[in-house]
């Protein structure tokens, strides 16, 4: 399953944060290791939730950039 990722830059790196799985984080000092934090922890907390028996959310979030006038 795809799902969407923000990533917002902070003081000390980057965050990142999956809407659709609430509680999925990730921070890591550069934009390329917080996608592969990131891309971890989206298999450790499908697979934590598999394992507590709960199903799986589709994916509903829609990003996009809006050119502001």
């Amino acid at each position: 399953m795809k799902y969407a990722v923000l990533f917002e830059q902070t003081a000390t790196g980057y965050s990142a944060y999956v809407p659709d799985l609430p509680g999925c984080v990730a921070a890591g000092s550069t934009l390329a290791e917080t996608t592969d934090l990131i891309r971890h922890a989206i298999g450790l907390h499908l697979s934590g939730m598999r394992e507590d028996g709960e199903s799986i959310p589709e994916a509903r979030t829609i990003a996009e950039y809006i050119v502001a006038a």
